[in-house]
């Protein structure tokens, strides 16, 4: 005969092995305990206080979700990112978007620019990137990112990605940065003073 004792064991270990495998253990992280994980480079909340580093915060949760799914497929240039993404999965994606996206946007104003460069890049801007960057690279809901307050050299390497083929780009772009970079050979330089001041 078994000792009750023994089988009150059994139970409370079947238990305890059940929840392991089927109760939080295995449960995905909140989004914000996600954000946690992103804050030692892109700031608390996603609010980049450098200038090589973006901001998150307030990005649209599709550019933010397209942007960590790229990044895990090493669709765009490889930087860390593509190490980090591989950890994660589109579930993940999907609950930092809505964490990051939720934020405040986050302009960094502390940056240094060239008032000079800042107007000819506003010119540029106006001329070339308006259509889809609207309000002076400011609307951050849509798919193609905040520009304005957004890291300097981020912004800068980001279009010399594009402009190399490192990245891809839509037809548009590409068109619009032909005729940009013909009209004016210092244009990256230009367009980055200005998005670097700020609206």
């Amino acid at each position: 005969m078994i000792n009750k004792t023994l089988i009150k064991s059994m139970l409370v270990t079947g238990g305890l092995i059940s929840l392991i495998f089927t109760g939080p253990a295995f449960a995905l992280p909140t989004s914000q305990a996600l954000s946690y994980t992103c804050a030692g480079c892109h700031g608390t909340n996603g609010a980049s206080r450098g200038s090589a580093i973006p901001s998150l915060a307030g990005l649209s949760k599709d550019y933010l979700v397209e942007a960590m799914q790229a990044y895990k497929e090493d669709e765009r240039n490889p930087t860390i990112m593509n190490r980090i993404a591989k950890g994660y999965g589109d579930k993940e994606f999907e609950l930092m978007g809505d964490f990051f996206s939720s934020q405040p946007v986050h302009q960094n104003k502390e940056q240094k620019y060239d008032p000079k460069k800042a107007k000819a890049g506003k010119k540029l801007h106006n001329k070339y990137c308006s259509s889809c960057h609207a309000e002076g690279g400011t609307v951050s809901d849509d798919e193609a990112g905040l520009l304005a307050g957004n890291a300097a050299l981020f912004m800068k390497y980001s279009l010399e990605d594009f402009h190399d083929g490192s990245r891809d780009m839509p037809k548009k772009m590409k068109k619009k940065i032909k005729k940009m970079l013909k009209r004016d050979k210092d244009a990256f330089d230009n367009l980055v003073n200005y998005y670097s001041k700020g609206e």
